[in-house]
């Protein structure tokens, strides 16, 4: 008895099922993008590199020794009779002038932060692709259900023609014209458990997973938000918010920065070195200085070269803005128009559609109606039903365009 109470638990625990993982939300799906995206990692890999040339920026000019050391043995020159060896040591460093290292850590800087902005704009790239990836999920969820639904219930109404075909209520004919139609709606349900196990693989893909898993579970809903937004609010939230656009700004700083590196790059920069010197008994120091003398290449080429990026940079910035304005007014019509659209399915149509069917089939199942008619209520409740999901779905979509253009959660 003892024996047997210690091995239950055991077997209790083998038996029992393993524990399933909740859905995931959609915020936790872009978290997990974020965390382990392979493009994304290597974009912050590339921005470490980046930072690390702020490093040579900031190195001053490295000192030069040059030592030297000479011996002459030719007693028939050497007719003095002093000691023929002769050595000599130099120390030499290159000052800068015109502030050429605070320029050069100024323009590393800037590059800095212009690839951080790309960063956050790739970043901004990648929640889109998750949004609409976990979108069309949803979507295909919502889509395999409605198939179904309509299987089943078509299923149903097979059997019972079956039941009128051996009561000799109908003819074999109509009802292998009504069996025939199981065919579509068996293909319907195939399609759409495709179509979900696909757009799973494509989420899972941004996740940067190599072989998607076929349990992954998703949560969400697909009705549409109300938004209490003007498009004058969306555009100010993008302007403050867009990191390309902030990058174009940084571009135009660094090639400020640049353009005032070329000026000082005219500058002359001395060198200078002192040098000890023993030949033979004599001991000698000297002090020397080096200028280059700046008549001919005065930098002209790179002081003409950054002046014509400094106005590319301006126009750049100003092309940017307009792209901004352009994403957001486009991403809000797009909005709008799906808006009036899924209204229109989730107000009239898909409760119209659904009435006429069910009259149909009540009809129909009782001898009321023709097979033409309730195949054709079928056929547009159907219709009707995948027409409004892809309404509410393309709102949803159109919500994730406007997030995208603003650089923000327009909805938290």
């Amino acid at each position: 008895l003892f024996a047997t109470l210690l091995v239950w638990p055991a077997l209790a625990a083998q038996s029992s099922p393993p524990a399933t993982a909740a859905p995931m939300t959609i915020q936790q799906a872009i978290d997990r993008a974020l965390t382990g995206n392979p493009s994304l990692q290597a974009a912050r890999e590339h921005l470490s590199a980046v930072r690390a040339t702020g490093l040579t920026a900031r190195a001053r000019q490295n000192p030069t020794l040059t030592l030297l050391g000479q011996g002459v043995t030719l007693p028939e020159v050497n007719n003095s009779g002093g000691n023929p060896f002769y050595y000599s040591a130099n120390v030499s460093r290159l000052f800068e002038r015109g502030n050429k290292r605070g320029l050069r850590i100024e323009a590393a800087n800037a590059g800095t932060q212009v690839s951080e902005r790309q960063l956050q704009d790739q970043e901004r790239q990648l929640t889109l692709s998750v949004r609409t990836a976990f979108t069309n999920m949803l979507a295909a969820k919502a889509a395999l259900a409605i198939a179904e639904e309509n299987l089943a219930d078509y299923r149903k109404t097979v059997d019972l023609s079956k039941a009128r075909l051996d009561a000799g209520d109908i003819t074999r004919t109509d009802y292998e014209r009504i069996d025939l139609q199981l065919a579509q709606f068996e293909a319907d349900d195939d399609q759409a458990r495709l179509n979900l196990q696909q757009s799973s693989a494509q989420l899972q893909q941004l996740f940067g997973v190599d072989h998607p898993t076929p349990t992954l579970d998703i949560t969400g809903t697909l009705d549409p938000p109300t938004l209490n937004l003007t498009m004058a609010d969306a555009e100010t939230r993008a302007i403050a918010a867009r990191p390309d656009y902030k990058a174009a700004e940084q571009s135009l700083l660094l090639s400020q920065a640049n353009a005032r590196y070329a000026v000082a790059g005219g500058t002359t920069d001395p060198t200078v070195a002192s040098e000890y010197e023993r030949s033979g008994a004599d001991n000698t120091f000297g002090v020397s200085v080096s200028i280059p003398l700046r008549i001919f290449d005065r930098n002209q080429g790179e002081k003409e070269r950054t002046r014509f990026e400094v106005n590319s940079s301006r126009f750049a910035v100003t092309a940017a803005r307009n792209q901004v304005i352009s994403d957001v007014d486009q991403a809000w019509l797009a909005l709008d128009t799906a808006q009036h659209q899924a209204i229109r399915y989730n107000t009239h149509y898909l409760a119209e559609a659904g009435r006429v069917r069910d009259n149909l089939q009540f009809s129909y199942r009782n001898g009321n109606s023709t097979l033409l008619d309730y195949l054709d209520a079928l056929r547009d409740y159907r219709s009707i039903h995948l027409s409004s999901l892809n309404a509410n779905v393309q709102v949803w979509l159109a919500i994730h365009q406007l997030s995208y253009a603003t650089a923000t959660d327009i909805i938290p």
